[in-house]
This record gives structure tokens, sequence and C-alpha cells, in this order.
């Protein structure tokens, strides 16, 4: 089709537009190289649909308008370099948060500075080949364009005029565009094929229409009805003893299967494993990752209000002004705890400082306030060692947790970061050649870490207020991403690295010391703790379910719709794949500001 679009007929010849062909084709088959990269870590599936095609034409024919109507050709060649970057940029930022970039994050791309060497690690050799591809289109340009004929846009018009009624018709009869959307995203094998379907420019617009949607009663109603569902929350039976402070440590990329493990003779987290095997340690290794593409940020969503982080998009960035309720709020309003954030990140990153305070936090120890010492990684942050080590000095001297306070107080570290790259001078283990550089690099940098929050926990048992104190350690969400297959399947990774994406729960100094070893979810985190910390009485419960609780299954769902564990119906299933929906909704459109008091 894309051939015949830049022919006419002529009385005895065809002329052809061959600068426009060599463009048209170009473009085409830059989607279609996009399409392909996306597709190999899920599925190709979205081959086979009508609007998988019927968009790349579109798409192509609209691009092309430039040099086929005005013969701009510098314009068309710089508006192929500008694809390119838009195409590779959402490649690099799927391999990490599996999904395209949401319409919202292009203006927050000043965050990616924070994150440059992550993002340098995300880039593969098959990038190149786009602009490659608008470089070599340059000299073919040059050598068609005499050869080049004007020609008819009869063609062109009436290509473009079929796919798009072609595609409206497709979209129609699956009751629309967004319709169409959403019924593609609530599959577990196609969720993560919408933007190879309707590319990224489809991913803009759903965006773009979903964030103007107005809540109706239908809407009302399918909330109601999935949470008066959900398992009720009941408090802990027996006596349980008291605890008035919540340290929480959300560790950078933190997965559980360095714990408990020796590579090559050498304990990976030696600190950690000590603590676990305490009898009043609550400890469950089988915390699946439920983050998006907020990351970090999702899961202090995740952990402090028990929710799930929204379909698409950052729910930091686009409703940091809506009701959120916390383990902060809850701690303030049962225990009158002072809330503390404490992070070596500038608060601008993810709006973070923003959603703090509508998490109810009231002070907030940043970027600023920290020295940079230790400092590694491409902008060269303060390494947790040192973050860790001047939180205790900034206890000690009385900023933070004065005395007298009930706190609740929130450290994230950094050092987890990809790509993992620790200075030799505060490496700790190391590794022969047999184990791969990535696995290497994530064990060593886990080592690091291990130490820094052992002296940290360390100091905090010798406070007078560490018998009222519950202490948590947790990874914000796993870390090796694209990178788990291969060292799964390579002879040093074999055995050692989880092909499962779980972060462990600690939980020292606990009321209820146990092992929990069945699967669970990053959102179950925060009605476990309303048990620990007796905030059981709080005006929200979350979506998850408290592990104290006998009848929780262990199960849990990924952000990919998969259900990970053991002993749950199909019916469990569908249920606890809908309460990502149902959070969406939630968040959207300020449920708890308007219905929870």
């Amino acid at each position: 089709m894309i051939r015949n679009l830049f022919h006419c007929s002529g009385n005895q010849h065809k002329a052809t537009d061959k600068a426009a062909l060599l463009f048209g084709i170009t473009i085409f088959l830059k989607f279609l190289l996009f399409d392909i990269i996306w597709s190999i870590p899920t599925t190709f599936a979205s081959f086979s649909t009508i609007e998988f095609y019927a968009t790349k034409i579109i798409a192509t024919l609209i691009l092309l308008i430039p040099y086929k109507f005005f013969h701009l050709w510098k314009t068309e060649v710089l508006i192929m370099f500008l694809l390119d970057i838009l195409l590779v940029v959402n490649l690099m930022y799927f391999r990490t948060y599996y999904t395209a970039i949401p319409l919202n994050s292009y203006t927050l791309s000043g965050n990616l500075a924070d994150f440059t060497g992550s993002v340098y690690d995300s880039f593969r050799w098959c990038d190149i080949l786009f602009p490659l591809s608008t470089l070599a289109s340059i000299p073919l340009y040059l050598h068609y364009r005499h050869s080049s004929k004007k020609t008819s846009h009869i063609y062109y018009e009436g290509a473009l005029g079929f796919c798009i009624l072609l595609f409206a018709i497709t979209i129609m009869a699956k009751g629309g565009f967004k319709e169409a959307y959403d019924k593609i995203r609530q599959k577990a094998y196609l969720c993560a094929s919408t933007t190879s379907i309707y590319t990224v420019f489809g991913n803009m617009y759903y965006d773009l229409i979903n964030r103007k949607q107005e809540p109706t009663p239908q809407i009302q109603h399918e909330i109601e009805s999935w949470l008066n569902q959900r398992p009720k929350h009941h408090p802990l039976v027996g006596r349980v003893e008291v605890r008035n402070n919540c340290i929480v440590i959300l560790a950078e990329s933190l997965e559980s299967w360095v714990l408990e493990t020796e590579v090559e003779g050498q304990e990976i987290t030696p600190y950690l494993n000590k603590l676990i095997q305490d009898s009043t340690t609550l400890y469950a290794p089988h915390v699946l990752t439920q983050v998006k593409g907020g990351r970090s940020i999702d899961a202090q969503l995740i952990f402090c209000a028990g929710m799930l982080p929204i379909n698409s998009g950052t729910y930091s960035s686009q409703y940091p002004d809506h009701t959120y309720e916390t383990l902060q709020k809850a701690m303030h309003q049962k225990k009158n705890s002072r809330n503390y954030l404490l992070t070596i990140d500038k608060v601008s990153t993810w709006n973070q400082g923003v959603i703090a305070y509508s998490f109810g936090t009231d002070t907030i120890v940043a970027y600023h306030d920290f020295e940079q010492t230790e400092a590694f990684g491409t902008h060269k942050r303060t390494g947790d060692g040192s973050f860790l080590a001047q939180c205790r000095r900034k206890i000690e001297n009385g900023e933070i947790w004065k005395k007298g306070e009930n706190v609740y107080m929130q450290l994230v570290t950094y050092s987890g970061h990809a790509p993992f790259k620790l200075p030799e001078e505060l490496k700790e283990v190391s590794f022969s050649s047999a184990i791969p550089e990535k696995m290497n690099d994530y064990m060593t940098t886990a080592r690091y870490t291990d130490k820094a929050i052992g002296k940290f926990v360390e100091f905090l048992k010798t406070l007078p207020q560490y018998n009222e104190t519950l202490i948590v350690i947790t990874g914000d969400h796993e870390g090796l991403t694209t990178y788990r297959e291969d060292l799964c399947e390579s002879p040093g990774g074999k055995g050692i690295v989880s092909d499962k994406q779980f972060t462990p729960f600690i939980v020292v100094n606990s009321p209820v010391g146990m092992r929990y070893d069945k699967v669970m979810g990053q959102i179950d985190m925060y009605p476990t703790l309303l048990n620990l910390l007796q905030l059981d009485d709080y005006c929200w419960s979350g979506l998850g379910q408290s592990i104290l609780d006998p009848q929780k299954k262990g199960f849990a769902i990924s952000p990919q719709l998969k259900a990970e564990g053991a002993n749950a119906t199909p019916e469990d299933i569908a249920f606890a794949q809908k309460a990502y929906d149902i959070s969406d909704l939630m968040i959207r459109f300020d449920y708890l500001g308007e219905h929870v008091k």
C-alpha cells in the first residue's frame, strides 16, 4: 500500500515520487522496529490486529505532510529525528517501568538528571538503528530527488482517508477508543500492548482524555461494590505490646534473594540475616513488587496509603492535592506523632515534597540538608552509609525525634539505583569472573547497604524509646528489571537470582515475631502495620489484607495482572486484579476525600 501511494497514471507512463516513497517507508519502518523491540519481552499478539497497521499508516502519512505537500525535505528530516528521540526514550522508559511515558511525565524530564546512570543503563545497541535510519535517508534523498516526479495527491489522500475510516469503524465497533483501550489493558497477556497497537501518540491521547473524565454514579457504584466485598480488617486478638514510634527504611531496589544467601562463601547481607533470626522479628521474604511507572514514589503510595498505583502516569504529579489516608496520618491521630521524611533526593523529584505533605508529613529533611560524602553514581549522590550515619547524628543532636516525641520517620535510601556501580573503597566483597557483572555489582551494593542499615539499627537499639519503637525495612521495588532473565539462566546466577520480583518485609522489635513464607503483595504491608501499631480503628484499612489475618490466602497480583502464589481461586484472582482499577478510580476522583471521614 505504501508504495502505491506515491504513483500516479500519466497518458503513457507512470511517474513515481521516489523521495516521498523513501521518507514514507523509512518512517513506517521506524514504527515497525519500535513495535518489534517493544513486543519481544511482552507479546507479538498486537501484530494480528487491524488497529496495529492502521495506526502506523495514519501516523506515517501525517508525519509525511511537510515533504509530500510542500517538498520541505529538511523539515521532514527534522521530524524524523524528533520521532527517533520520542521512540527511543519510550523504549528506554519501558525497559524499567513496563509502560510508555505518561503524558504528564514529559513535563518532568528534569527528573532524568538525577537518574542519568539508570537512563544510560536502559539504552540498547538496537536503539541506534532509529537515528541511523534517518541519517541513511539523507544521501538516498539527495540521490533520488532529481529523478522524483511530482505526483497527484489523490492516492495519498485516498489511502489516508481509507485508513482513518477503517480505524474508526474498528474502534467504534468496540465501544470507542477509550473502551477499546481499557479492554486491552484488562487482558493479562495484552495489557502491555496498547502502545504497540495504538502507537506512542495513541498512548498520549488516552492519557489526555482519561485525565478529563468525570465521575459518574456507575463509577461510584463500582468502587463501593468492590470495597464492600473485600475482606474486613480485624485487630489482633489478645494483648499486644504497644509501639508508639515507627521507623521505616525504604531500601532502594532491595530484593529478597540476596538475604540468607552465600555466594562463593560470602554472605551478601550478614546484618539483615542476623536480624531476621531474632525471635522478635517478623519476616516475609516473598513480597511481590506492585509499583508501576512511579517506581519509588509508587512504593510510598502502596506502603503508606495502602493503595495501588494509577493505571497511567504518576499520582504524585497528577493528583498531589487529593486526599490520602496514610500511616502518617493514623500515627498522628492515634499517637500524636510527628512525621518525618528523610531523603537525599530533591523534594522536586516526582513531586515528592508536595505529596509528602499530602500524606501527613510534618518535616522533610532532603537533598540540601545532607553532606555529599561517600557520594557515588552519575550525580555523586550521598551513599547509604553516609546518609544513615547523618540521620543518626541528626537524632543525636535533637534536630529530629526530639525528646518526648512519638514519631513516624521514613528514610529513603538511594545507593541501590541502577547501574549499581560502587566505588572500590566502599566494597567489602568481591567475586570471581564466573559471576555475571550485573549480578556482581548488585550484590556488592546490597552488601554496602546492609552494613549501613546494620549500624543505624544498632544505634536505634541504644535509645531509651527503643522498646516502644517498630522498625520496618523493605525494598521499595525490585531492581534487576530486564537483566533478571539472563542472570537466572547464567551459570553464575542460576539457582541464586530469583526469577520473581520479590522484595523483603522485615519488622524489627515486632509485637508479633514470625516468618511468613507465603506470597504477599506490597499492598498487604499497610494493613499488617495497622495491626502491629494498633491503628486498626483508623478510617482507612487499605486495599490489601494483613498477613496476620488467618484467612489471608498466599498470593498477590503483579502490575501486569499476573498472579503469583498459591491457593487462590479464579474468583480470588479476578477480584484482586480489579483492585488496580479500583485504586485508579479512587485516586483520580478523590474518593477518600469525599467518602471517608
